[in-house]
C-alpha cells in the first residue's frame, strides 16, 4: 500500500492543485447568501462524481488487470501518462498564448456564482470533473495504477477513497477554516480568493508545464521498457 501511495502521489497533487476548482469553491464560500452550504454542496458534487467514476471504471480496469499480462498493464498506464502529459502541456501553451482553454469555465459562470442555489452548486460540482479532460485523465491514471497493484477489492476501494479525499484537500480546507473560525476566516478567504483569481494564469502555466513534462517523460519511458 505504501508503494501504491507513492505511485499515486503525482496524480493526487496534480488533481488537487487545479486552480479553477479552488477559485470556484472560494467564490461560493464567501457568497453572502448561504455561502457555506453552497461550498459544501459544490464539493459534495465533485466527490460524488469521482466516486461514481471509481465505481464504474475501477471495476472495468480491475477486470482488465486480472485478464491481461503485466506488460499490457504497464502499456495502458504509460499511454494514460503520455496523454495526460500532452494535455497538460497543451493547457500550459494555451494559457501562455492566452488562448481559451476548454477545461476552464467561461467567465459568465464565474460571474453567476453568487446567484447559485445549493442545489445548483451541487450540480455544478457534479459536472466539473466530467467536462475537464485533465481531471478525467488524472482519475483514470489513478484507477489504472490501483488496478495494476492488484490489492484486492477492499484495499483497492480504500486506496481510491484516499485518492479522492486528498484530491479534494484544497477545497475541503477552506470549508474547515470557515467552520472553525467563521468570523476571522472571511478576510483570509477573500484575500486568498483574490490572489488565486489574479494569479490563476501563471499558476496554471507553471503547474501544467512541470506536471506535463513529468508525465510525458514517465509515459515515454514506460512505453519504451
Amino acid at each position: 500500500m505504501e508503494e501504491l501511495f507513492i505511485s499515486l502521489l503525482p496524480f493526487i497533487i496534480g488533481a488537487a492543485i487545479v486552480p479553477l476548482q479552488t477559485i470556484i469553491n472560494l467564490l461560493l464560500l464567501k457568497s453572502p447568501n448561504r455561502g457555506l452550504f453552497k461550498s459544501i454542496a459544490f464539493v459534495s458534487g465533485m466527490i460524488v462524481t469521482r466516486l461514481l467514476q471509481g465505481l464504474v471504471f475501477g471495476l472495468i480496469l480491475s477486470g482488465a488487470a486480472e485478464a491481461e499480462g503485466g506488460s499490457n498493464k504497464s502499456a495502458i498506464r504509460a499511454t494514460l501518462l503520455l496523454v495526460l502529459g500532452i494535455l497538460l502541456l497543451i493547457a500550459a501553451y494555451k494559457k501562455w498564448s492566452r488562448e481559451p482553454d476548454p477545461d476552464n469555465s467561461p467567465p459568465k459562470w464565474l460571474t453567476a456564482i453568487d446567484n447559485l442555489t445549493p442545489i445548483r452548486a451541487f450540480e455544478f460540482g457534479l459536472g466539473l470533473p466530467l467536462i475537464a479532460a485533465k481531471l478525467w485523465v488524472f482519475t483514470l491514471s489513478a484507477l489504472t495504477t490501483i488496478a495494476a497493484a492488484q490489492l484486492g477489492q477492499p484495499n483497492s476501494a480504500i486506496a481510491y477513497l484516499l485518492f479522492v479525499l486528498l484530491t479534494q484537500a484544497f477545497v475541503l480546507l477552506p470549508i474547515l477554516i470557515r467552520i472553525l473560525i467563521a468570523e476571522r476566516s472571511k478576510h483570509l478567504l477573500t484575500n486568498l480568493s483574490n490572489w488565486l483569481t489574479r494569479n490563476e494564469r501563471p499558476i496554471t502555466i507553471v503547474v501544467s508545464t512541470v506536471f506535463g513534462l513529468y508525465f510525458l517523460y514517465s509515459g515515454i519511458t514506460g512505453l519504451l521498457r
